[in-house]
């Protein structure tokens, strides 16, 4: 027993602080199941060290809506005295490491429990790191990410976005790399080791356990300066008014008709967004019809241009489209702006047609849409409904 006490006193004075708390940022629904079992295995390897910690939710983010950014949060302490002292906010207000499990969330998020949308760095301490799954480089996840204001380390963990849903677990290990990576940035709190035995206890199988070696060994780290990123986002946040100063009763503003709310931005929700060949559009009015947050605007030649800032990624337009590769889901950190595209379609048509080629990856004209067409094996999707809309099928 005093060889316990003195083994445990002697892993709590190896780190200078009392304790450390790590967010994890992730889309509503679809990928909640990946982010609790992320928080909760940072608690259950700390322990093995002589730690305590717990695993919660954010209220704020009940009900979750899909797609929409939520957090989950995983906060350790070398004792239970400690614990209690980290818990005494309602929720951390700053994190020591911020774990985002879709690069497009690095463009910034606006959750359910927010208002405005922030920087995806905005909790995250100085010095401290956020930690991000994707296959860019971390100049190109730097590139659509707000100009820090302070000091961090970006760390690349290496693979896609796991949409691990609500319902269904897609087991891709993408939670054990995550755990790996912890382990290199903040060794005094999660180490390798106690990772890879819970990894073991839990699934029985070594290659799960390699899988966090490989998120340990593979994660590629930058150090971020003050004003590195971007400054091109669009400024979105607002005061919210006091209980002195709201106007008497409940009052709801309606929207005129034609018109969307200036205030409600929607798309913080998108991992994909459509891109329209315009030259192939037969004006059939599917994508207006079926799009469920009404984001297609009718053109004055009777085409249907996209309005992104009110547009989620869901794909449906690319789904009911009757004609091939006409709307093309593409990825969304590919575009650095929510800007309109009909008006450069119909100024300049051949730099559309050059733009949509590179977005899309596939031909514009119709001659080469036809061939392409012609070559694809019978039944071939026009876009793959895992990546656009979370896939819990």
């Amino acid at each position: 027993m005093k060889d316990l006490v003195e083994k445990k006193a002697a892993n709590e004075v190896e780190t200078e602080e009392g304790s450390i708390t790590i967010e994890i940022v992730y889309r509503g629904i679809f990928q909640k199941t990946l982010a609790q079992r992320i928080a909760r295995s940072i608690v259950l390897a700390a322990r093995k060290r002589g730690h305590t910690g717990t695993a919660f939710g954010r209220y704020g983010d009940s009900p979750e809506r899909n797609g929409v950014p939520a957090k989950y949060f995983a906060v350790v302490a070398i004792n239970e005295l400690e614990l209690e002292s980290s818990m005494a906010k309602y929720e951390p207000a700053v994190v020591d490491v911020s774990i985002v499990v879709d690069d497009t969330l690095v463009k910034g998020v606006e959750s359910w429990a927010w208002y405005g949308r922030q920087p995806i760095w905005k909790p995250v301490r100085s010095d401290g790191f956020v930690v991000v799954t994707s296959e860019k480089t971390p100049d190109e996840v730097l590139a659509q990410t707000d100009a820090a204001e302070r000091p961090y380390t970006l760390a690349v963990v290496p693979g896609l976005a796991s949409f691990a849903g609500l319902w269904v677990f897609k087991d891709d290990h993408t939670d054990y790399r995550v755990l790996g990576a912890l382990a290199r940035l903040v060794p005094d709190w999660v180490r390798l080791e106690d990772v890879q035995a819970l990894i073991r206890e839990q699934t029985k199988e070594g290659s799960a356990a390699d899988s966090a070696q490989h998120g340990f060994d593979a994660t590629v780290v930058r150090a971020v300066a003050p004003g590195e990123g971007t400054s091109g986002h669009e400024v979105l946040q607002f005061d919210k008014p006091g209980w002195t100063t709201m106007r008497p009763g409940i009052i709801v503003d309606a929207r005129k008709p034609g018109e969307r709310n200036p205030y409600y931005k929607k798309y913080g929700a998108r991992t994909l967004r459509p891109v329209v060949n315009f030259d192939t559009c037969i004006k059939c009015t599917m994508c207006w019809l079926d799009c469920p947050d009404e984001c297609f605007e009718v053109t004055a030649e009777g085409h249907y241009e996209v309005v992104y800032e009110a547009c989620i990624g869901c794909g449906i337009c690319a789904a009911v489209c009757p004609v091939k590769d006409c709307i093309v889901m593409v990825d969304e950190m590919k575009f650095t702006d929510n800007k309109d595209t009909w008006a450069l379609w119909k100024s300049d048509h051949d730099a559309y047609n050059r733009w949509f080629e590179e977005m899309a990856g596939v031909p514009a004209d119709p001659k080469g849409v036809a061939a392409r067409a012609a070559d694809a094996p019978v039944g071939t999707p026009t876009v793959s409904h895992d990546a656009a809309s979370g896939g819990d099928d």
